[in-house]
């Protein structure tokens, strides 16, 4: 088991941005912000964020975007599947994880995108 080590995101909210345990990552939701918490404008900038968010919080435990086998992508705008499926085809190399496309009303910090991941080390 890993703890994260990433203490200011831990003391800001009351779950861990990432946890590993039997070679499994588990990564809390990345949101479409800036490195200051600030929410990400425009379509692109915003997948780009989410997913820069979620590097890092896999970096703490050891783990990398090409260890996911499974993402859920939140998001403020169904409209904005076309795009992102153009993204996901940049961000990670074939076999592409599985992934869950969900809209939802809205995201914390007004950002419009939020990804949480599933990671394994093999």
């Amino acid at each position: 088991m890993s703890a994260p080590t990433d203490t200011a995101q831990v003391s800001a909210h009351p779950y861990s941005p990432a946890y590993a345990v039997a070679g499994f990552g588990f990564v809390s939701g990345a949101l479409s912000v800036d490195q200051h918490g600030r929410a990400v404008e425009g379509v692109e900038p915003a997948l780009d964020a989410a997913i820069a968010r979620l590097s890092e919080r896999l970096a703490t435990i050891g783990m990398a975007l090409a260890d996911v086998v499974k993402t859920t992508y939140f998001v403020t705008d169904v409209s904005l599947r076309d795009a992102a499926n153009r993204h996901y085809e940049k961000v990670f190399d074939t076999p592409r994880p599985a992934r869950s496309f969900v809209e939802v009303a809205a995201l914390p910090y007004g950002a419009t995108v939020e990804i949480e991941a599933v990671a394994h080390l093999a």
